[in-house]
C-alpha cells in the first residue's frame, strides 16, 4: 500500500512539474460551476487590464483601509470593483492587475477568485438574475420560479440570452426566509456608477417574469417584497403596532453627583 501511494504521489509531482502555468490553469468559475481556465481572445495573461481613471479614487479608498503591510486585505473588495467595471466578470488579466497592485502572487488572486461565488470567472449578461434554492424557498416554489424565468428568458440554469442581456443563475441562502420565494439580481449594465444588487421578494411566477420584463424595458421593478411593506405576516402586521419606547437609561448626571457627593462627604469625614 505504502509503494502504490509513494507511486500515485510520484506522479501527481511529475505531472505538477510538467503543467501550464498557473493563469493557463487558473479555474474558471462560471455560473454553473468550475472549469479549467481555457485561454481566450479577450481573456488571457497576455492582456493588460487597467482601472478606469473614474474607478480610481474607489480603488485608492479601499487601499488606504489598510496599512502597507496588509494590502492583500483589500484584495475582496478590489476583485469586486473589477468585476463592476469589466461587465460582471474576472478575466485573467484583471486578477494579475489586482495582484500587481496588492504586491501578491497572482496565484493568490486566483485562488480569491475561485473560491467565492460572487465572483463569476465567465461572461455575464447585463443582468444576472439568481433564484434562490434553499430550503425555504424551494418549499414556496423556487423551481416554478426557476421554470417560469428559464421559459421566459429562453435558456437553462446558468446560461446567457442571446442578447447578452440576462443570465440565470441559482444562489443558495439570501437570508429573506420569511419573505420566500425570492430573487436577487446583479446589475452590470452601467459599471461600477451604475450597479446594484437588488432582491425581489414574495414572488410568484408572474411576478418574477414581471420583473426581468421591466430590467429589459430600462425600468426599475419595486425592490423587496412585491406584496408586503415589510416582512409583517401577510394577514398583516401584528407587533409593534405603536411608536416603541426607548430604552431605560439611568440618569447619568444624577449618579456622578452622588457618588461625588459621597466621596466629598468621606474625605470630610476622614479629616
Amino acid at each position: 500500500m505504502l509503494r502504490r501511494l509513494a507511486s500515485t504521489l510520484g506522479s501527481a509531482a511529475a505531472r505538477s512539474r510538467a503543467g501550464p502555468s498557473p493563469a493557463t490553469m487558473a479555474q474558471t468559475r462560471s455560473v454553473g460551476g468550475l472549469m479549467v481556465h481555457r485561454d481566450t481572445a479577450d481573456n488571457n495573461d497576455q492582456l493588460a487590464w487597467e482601472f478606469s481613471q473614474d474607478n480610481m479614487p474607489l480603488v485608492r479608498t479601499i487601499m488606504e483601509r489598510y496599512p502597507p503591510n496588509y494590502k492583500r486585505s483589500a484584495m475582496i473588495p478590489l476583485l469586486d470593483v473589477a468585476q463592476q467595471q469589466n461587465e460582471g466578470y474576472l478575466t485573467v488579466q484583471v486578477m494579475n492587475k489586482v495582484a500587481e497592485m496588492l504586491e501578491v502572487a497572482p496565484i493568490r488572486v486566483y485562488e480569491v477568485a475561485t473560491f467565492y461565488s460572487m465572483f463569476n470567472r465567465s461572461k455575464m449578461g447585463k443582468y444576472h438574475v439568481m433564484v434562490c434554492g434553499t430550503t425555504p424557498c424551494m418549499l414556496r416554489g423556487a423551481r416554478d420560479i426557476e421554470a417560469a424565468l428559464s421559459e421566459h428568458l429562453g435558456v437553462k440554469k446558468f446560461e446567457n440570452t442571446p442578447d447578452g442581456m440576462f443570465t440565470l443563475g441559482e444562489m443558495e441562502c439570501m437570508g429573506s426566509c420569511v419573505n420566500a420565494p425570492m430573487i436577487a439580481v446583479a446589475d452590470y449594465s452601467d459599471g461600477v456608477k451604475g450597479y446594484s444588487y437588488n432582491y425581489y421578494e414574495d414572488l410568484t411566477p408572474t411576478d418574477a417574469v414581471a420583473v426581468v420584463k421591466a430590467l429589459k424595458a430600462g425600468e426599475k421593478p419595486r425592490v423587496g417584497s412585491q406584496t408586503r411593506d415589510k416582512a409583517e405576516p401577510i394577514t398583516g402586521q401584528t407587533t409593534l403596532m405603536s411608536e416603541p419606547t426607548g430604552p431605560y437609561c439611568r440618569d447619568l448626571a444624577a449618579v456622578k453627583a452622588a457618588v461625588e457627593a459621597a466621596a466629598a462627604a468621606a474625605a470630610a469625614a476622614a479629616a
